[in-house]
C-alpha cells in the first residue's frame, strides 16, 4: 500500500479484497501473566484502556505494581535455576518454541491486528501487514540463532586450554512503548529467549491488549512457566520496580530520552544491571537536487506521517537543497492533502488518531509555536474531528534550526522542511542535535550517498528510502538516542555474558 491509501499503481484498493478486522465483543485476557498463569494484581487495582479513535472504553486491565513485579521476578528466577526445564532444554528447542510462537501469531494475525488498532488507533492494514509481519519475522530470525551462539578457543600455550562460552545474562526486564506495542514486544523477547534468558515485560498502560494475548500464545506454544511474565502497569510503579529490582539482571527500554535517563540511573543505583535504551530522535532527511524528487517526497512523507508521526524514527527535519526546494514543498503539500484519515478499521484509512489527549495537545501546541516563530504553515495544523484525537497531516516550510519544531521531538504528523545550499552545510546542520537515531539521504550519486551517510551521526542511515527496517539489521542510536543495539546478530551481545574458561593441562615429560 502507498502512503496515501492507494495501491502502488494509483488505483484505489477494493476494500472487499482486503483483510477485514475481527468483530470483537469482548477481550479475553485482561489479567497479569505470571508463571504461565492469569493472576489478579496483589492490591486488586485495575485501569481502563481506551480506543483513541472514538474515546470509548475498551476494557479494564489488572494493574501491576511493585508487589506484582516481585512475583514475576521470583517466577523468572525460578525458571533460570540450573535444573529447571528451561535451563536443561536443548538449545535447538528454544528455536522450535520461537518458531511455534511465530506460527501462532500468524494464525491469530487478524485478531491481533484488530486489537492493536483498537488499542493504539493505528490503521488496521498497517497492523495486519506491517506490525504483524515484522513481529513474525523477528521471532523466526531469532529462532534460527538459538543453536548458533557459540564461543571460541584461544591460542595460549601447550600447558593450557582456553576457550569462551556465551551464557544467558539471567532475568531480563523489558519496558515497551505504546506506538508499536506488538512489534516492540517481539523485539524484546525474541533475542532474550533465544539466548536462554527469562523475561519480565511491562507493556505501556495505553496499549496492553496484544501483549496480554501474547501470554496466551506463549503458554500454548509450550514455553515453561516463568520464562515470560507480563505485568501491565504504569511507569512510576511497575516500570520503576523493574528498573530498580535487585533480581533483574538486565533491562531494555524503548521510549523517551527523559525516562531512559531515569531507568539508567535506577539501574546504576540498584545492582548495576545492564541497560539497553532505544530513545528519542530528531531525524534529518537530506534531499539533494540530483535526487528522484517524486521518490524523495513520497519517502520523506512516509517518514513524517507513518503511524500518525508517532515514531522515534520520524523524518522530522527535511533538509532540501535550495534549487529544488520550492518544487519539493509544492509536491509535499499535494501529497499530504491526499492522505486518507478516518476510522482505523476502514481498510481505506491510512491515517488514524493520536494515542491520547496529552499527546494531541502537545502536538497542537508545537504547531502553534511554529507559526509564532515564523515558519510557514503550508497545510494541515488543525484537529480533524470533533470526536477522537485526529490531527491533519501538517507541512511547514521556511523552518529554521533555532525553532522548537526543528529541535524538539514532535511525535505527531508534522513535516518540517528546511533549505540548504551545500553538502557540508547540510551535514553540519543535520548533526547539530542531541539525538542520533536515524537519518536519510536522497541522491542519484553513489559517491555522495556513501560520503554523506558516513558523515552523519546516526545509528541507521537510509539512502533513497525511509523506515526500511529488517530483523537482520541492528537498530539503535548515537548520542542521546540511546545505548546498545536491537535486532540482528548485534543484539545477541546485549543478552549474553561471555565467560572465559582456562584449563591447566598435565605437563608431559620430554622424550
Amino acid at each position: 500500500m502507498a502512503q496515501n491509501g492507494t495501491a502502488e499503481n494509483g488505483v484505489p484498493p477494493n476494500p472487499a479484497a482486503l483483510p477485514q478486522p475481527c468483530k470483537l465483543t469482548h477481550i479475553t485476557h485482561t489479567k497479569l501473566f505470571i508463571n504461565n498463569e492469569w493472576q489478579s494484581s496483589v492490591k486488586g487495582k485495575t485501569f481502563l484502556t481506551f480506543n483513541p479513535a472514538t474515546g470509548c472504553e475498551i476494557c479494564e486491565v489488572e494493574e501491576a505494581d511493585k508487589a506484582d513485579v516481585d512475583k514475576a521476578v521470583e517466577a523468572a528466577r525460578a525458571a533460570m535455576r540450573r535444573a529447571s526445564p528451561w535451563r536443561r532444554m536443548d538449545v535447538s528447542s528454544r528455536g522450535r518454541l520461537l518458531n511455534k510462537l511465530a506460527d501462532l501469531l500468524d494464525r491469530d494475525r487478524t485478531l491481533l491486528a484488530t486489537m492493536e488498532s483498537m488499542d493504539s488507533g493505528k490503521p488496521f492494514l498497517q497492523s495486519f501487514f506491517i506490525d504483524l509481519e515484522g513481529s513474525i519475522k523477528t521471532l523466526r530470525y531469532y529462532a534460527g540463532w538459538a543453536d548458533k551462539i557459540h564461543g571460541k578457543t584461544m591460542p595460549v600455550d601447550d600447558n593450557f586450554m582456553c576457550f569462551t562460552k556465551h551464557e544467558p545474562v539471567g532475568v531480563c526486564g523489558a519496558i515497551i512503548p505504546w506506538n508499536f506495542p506488538l512489534l516492540m514486544f517481539t523485539w524484546k523477547i525474541a533475542p532474550a529467549l533465544c539466548c536462554g534468558n527469562t523475561v519480565v515485560i511491562k507493556p505501556a498502560e495505553q496499549t496492553p491488549l496484544t501483549a496480554l494475548h501474547m501470554g496466551a500464545l506463549i503458554k500454548e506454544a509450550g514455553f515453561p512457566p516463568g520464562v515470560v511474565n507480563i505485568v501491565p502497569g504504569f511507569g512510576p510503579t511497575a516500570g520503576a520496580a523493574i528498573a530498580s529490582h535487585m533480581g533483574i539482571d538486565k533491562v531494555a527500554f524503548t521510549g523517551s530520552t527523559e525516562v531512559g535517563q531515569l531507568i539508567k540511573e535506577a539501574a546504576a543505583r540498584s545492582n548495576l544491571k545492564r541497560v539497553t535504551l532505544e530513545l528519542g530522535g530528531k531525524n534529518p532527511c537530506i534531499v539533494f537536487a540530483d535526487s528522484d524528487l517524486l521518490l524523495a517526497v513520497q519517502e520523506a512523507q512516509k517518514g513524517a506521517f507513518y503511524n500518525q508521526g508517532q515514531c522515534c524514527t520520524a523524518a522530522s527535519r527535511v533538509f532540501v537543497e535550495e534549487r529544488v526546494y520550492d518544487e519539493f514543498v509544492r509536491l509535499s503539500v499535494e501529497s499530504a492533502e491526499k492522505i486518507i484519515a478516518g476510522d482505523p478499521m476502514d481498510p481505506r484509512t491510512s491515517h488514524g488518531p493520536q494515542i491520547n489527549q496529552q499527546q494531541f495537545d502537545k502536538i497542537l501546541e508545537l504547531v502553534e509555536s511554529g507559526k509564532k516563530e515564523g515558519a510557514k504553515l503550508e497545510c494541515g495544523g488543525l484537529a480533524l474531528r470533533d470526536k477522537g484525537l485526529f490531527i491533519q497531516p501538517t507541512v511547514f516550510s521556511d523552518v529554521r534550526d533555532h525553532m522548537r519544531l526543528a529541535k524538539e521531538e514532535v511525535f505527531g504528523p508534522v513535516q518540517c522542511i528546511l533549505k540548504f545550499k551545500s553538502e557540508e552545510e547540510a551535514i553540519e546542520r543535520a548533526n547539530n542535535s542531541q539525538y542520533g537515531l536515524t537519518a536519510a539521504v536522497f541522491t542519484r550519486s553513489v559517491e555522495r550517498a556513501v560520503s554523506v551517510s558516513s558523515a552523519l551521526q546516526a545509528g541507521t542511515v537510509w539512502v533513497n528510502c525511509y523506515n526500511a527496517l529488517h530483523a537482520q539489521a541492528p537498530f539503535g542510536g548515537y548520542k542521546m538516542s540511546g545505548n546498545g543495539r536491537e535486532l540482528g546478530e548485534y543484539a545477541l551481545a546485549e543478552y549474553t555474558e561471555v565467560k572465559t574458561v582456562t584449563i591447566k593441562l598435565n605437563e608431559k615429560l620430554s622424550v
